[in-house]
């Protein structure tokens, strides 16, 4: 089973994350074969990448049982951590991400988008994104410095071969909004120590320096000494007022998510990830992103 590229597909400056809701007299068949008829004319003509991600009860609802990933399951509930600090929780039925080169198609196509989609569902959410000085996030820093490499990303990534929902992926959506003025007003090392790495280069400090409740020590996942990555493709969004980072992360498995989620809230060990003193989700929500032969089962009849 083939992933949907564009998860992999670096290097695209602008992006728009559009969420929507199936429509009162729609049923879920109908969203997923107008979404399944947008990829092929937008990926092929339309100039861009298009990733279509369905909230994982209503993929289950319409694929066949070797289509699901079986640890799936939509943002439904608010994630509680240390002093009641809390991650919301805004699912939808459906997400779209359009990737481009320029501002204009990425806009375009996301119009065609909303317009294709328009009969049996309706746009919840819209964001713009886009890459900040070709490799950083808002807070000046690299991101993504263990991001596995194109080669190793879709054993993090994709639903291995032999099981349930192989080729597809579950993602995790969420738009952190920065206060970058309290992050500005840290000194260097502040912000390093908060980070657990340095900033102009991105070399993660040792052990013994390392804060425990870093943003590195916090996120890096381990088992019986295993390293378990995820993919990110993280990009800057949002104005001069209000901004932050758009966190687009994929994995092979939702425990990875969610791990890294509590680990970040300090469930269990009320060691909260010092990075969310500067930054705060605004949304949440998990979708399960279909292989392309799952999805082209839907797809509409071409037109002679």
């Amino acid at each position: 089973m083939n992933a949907q590229p564009g998860i992999f597909a670096l290097g695209t400056p602008e992006h728009g994350y559009l969420e929507f809701d199936l429509a009162p007299d729609a049923e879920p068949t109908d969203l997923v074969t107008a979404a399944a008829g947008l990829v092929e004319p937008l990926s092929t003509t339309g100039g861009v990448n298009l990733v279509v991600g369905f909230r994982p009860e209503l993929w289950a609802h319409v694929a066949e049982p070797v289509e699901v990933p079986a640890s799936a399951r939509g943002f439904e509930r608010p994630l509680v951590g240390a002093g009641g600090w809390t991650m919301p929780a805004t699912q939808h039925d459906a997400w779209m991400w359009v990737a481009g080169g320029d501002r204009t198609a990425v806009f375009d196509n996301g119009r065609a988008i909303v317009a294709g989609l328009a009969p049996v569902a309706r746009l919840r959410r819209e964001t713009t994104g886009w890459l900040y000085r070709h490799d950083r996030d808002l807070t000046g820093f690299i991101d993504g410095t263990e991001n596995p490499s194109l080669l190793e990303a879709p054993a993090a990534a994709l639903v291995p071969p032999g099981e349930p929902g192989a080729g597809s992926s579950v993602v995790l959506v969420q738009m952190w909004e920065h206060d970058g003025d309290g992050w500005e007003a840290l000194p260097t090392d502040g912000q390093e120590n908060v980070m657990g790495r340095t900033k102009p280069d991105s070399i993660e400090m040792d052990d013994v320096t390392k804060p425990a409740d870093s943003h590195v020590a916090r996120t890096a996942l381990e088992v019986d000494g295993v390293e378990l990555p995820i993919f990110r493709r993280n990009v800057a969004f949002g104005g001069v007022s209000r901004h932050g980072t758009a966190f687009v992360g994929f994995s092979c498995d939702q425990w990875r998510l969610e791990e890294m989620l509590r680990r970040m809230a300090g469930v269990g060990d009320g060691v909260r990830d010092a990075l969310t003193r500067y930054t705060q989700p605004v949304t949440g929500a998990y979708y399960t992103v279909p292989s392309i032969e799952a999805l082209a089962r839907f797809a509409p009849p071409e037109e002679d």
